[in-house]
């Protein structure tokens, strides 16, 4: 049990993060504010029909969004080609609500319910090649549907899907949650959570939507933005451990992956929690290019990669904490990535012309930075 458990959660903490206390009465957060509304970003609309052109036709097949536009055999420990993932259903659900498309949403809804639904969550991964829908969720992905879902039935006013929220909030409560923490993931085969909480899946504000009493809600929220904040690095490297051990009551990170840290800043920036320091950080070295994919807990980079996520990121975070300077600069950043060229089969998206790999999450990240 134990070797079967953490090779599957080796795939989510690679596939969830790597690849996402304000009043729960009204679920749109992430509208630009007045302030941010009149941008001077050249071509971002061009930019963003683009890109939306792009996943729909290209990355979106019957089952769901591709994680790579190259397909392969979907034989490894990893979802790759044409596998789907629970967090791609969660960021475009989120895009198409925000866009206000109705029928573009309710088709990423219908296929994620078919094929990812379980009876303990949804599904964090689906192989159509061999059929198989794999028994764990990931409790950000879920979370990430969910506020899909509340968004939805808000800006599409639909009691409906407030009902459906609703429903899939409560199995939340019920699998990823105990004595007021949160999990990573449930595993259906052997009926049960893992013993950490990866910090970046810790989704505060979609927590305040979820059909609790007050009480229960409170502690639950409560709990977990102690967790998060309890696990700051030091003001000169303003970001986040990887993970909390309950069991432990440790911290632990390798190195500090910037796409899961950025997602932790995003989460405490939507609840007001964030760091300045954090902020500041970003500011400097978005404007600079030279925000990378790994540090050192030291804040030594381990490389010089840069991602489209982790660009789109740092613009929503813009977004959340009004800095109209940090959301243009990293959207400019963001579509230096952008392929340009209009014959490329990837025209519109994000990835590598010459491999043709171009990958989920560094393009639904960049489609939900437009739509913030």
């Amino acid at each position: 049990m134990k070797m079967a458990c953490g090779i599957v959660l080796t795939a989510l903490l690679l596939a969830a993060c790597d690849r996402s206390v304000q009043p729960a009465t009204l679920p749109i957060p992430s509208l630009l504010p007045p302030s941010l509304q009149t941008s001077s970003v050249p071509s971002q609309e061009q930019s963003r029909t683009a890109l939306q052109r792009f996943v729909s036709e290209r990355m979106n097949g019957p089952d769901g969004v591709y994680t790579n536009f190259r397909d392969t055999e979907q034989s490894g420990e990893l979802a790759t080609g044409h596998e789907v993932l629970s967090e791609s259903t969660g960021l475009l659900m989120r895009y198409y609500a925000l866009q206000k498309l109705r029928s573009e949403f309710d088709a990423e809804w219908a296929k994620a319910k078919r094929v990812l639904d379980m009876k303990s969550g949804f599904s964090y991964r689906y192989s159509p090649n061999k059929q198989k829908r794999y028994p764990l969720n990931a409790a950000v992905d879920d979370l990430r549907i969910i506020r899909a879902l509340y968004e939805g039935a808000h800006l599409f006013q639909d009691t409906g899907l407030k009902v459906e929220a609703d429903t899939y909030g409560k199995r939340f409560i019920d699998y990823n949650t105990k004595s007021g923490y949160m999990y990573d993931f449930y595993d259906e085969t052997y009926k049960t959570t893992n013993s950490f909480i990866t910090l970046c899946y810790t989704d505060l504000k979609t927590m305040q939507l979820l059909p609790m009493p007050d009480e229960q809600k409170t502690e639950l929220t409560r709990n977990m933005l102690g967790v998060v904040q309890n696990g700051y690095l030091s003001e000169k490297f303003p970001f986040y451990e990887t993970r909390y051990d309950y069991k432990n009551r440790s911290y632990s990170s390798d190195n500090i992956n910037m796409v899961e840290s950025l997602l932790t800043v995003l989460a405490l920036s939507e609840v007001g929690k964030h760091q300045p320091a954090s902020v500041r950080y970003l500011k400097e070295h978005v404007k600079a290019g030279t925000l990378f994919g790994q540090y050192t807990k030291e804040g030594k980079p381990t490389n010089d990669i840069r991602s489209t996520a982790i660009y789109a990121i740092a613009a929503m975070i813009g977004v959340q904490v009004g800095d109209r300077a940090l959301y243009e600069d990293a959207l400019r950043r963001m579509g230096e990535f952008q392929v340009k060229d209009p014959i490329s089969p990837l025209y519109g998206g994000y990835g590598d012309p010459a491999t043709q790999a171009a990958f989920s999450f560094d393009n639904l990240m960049a489609l939900l930075a437009h739509a913030y």
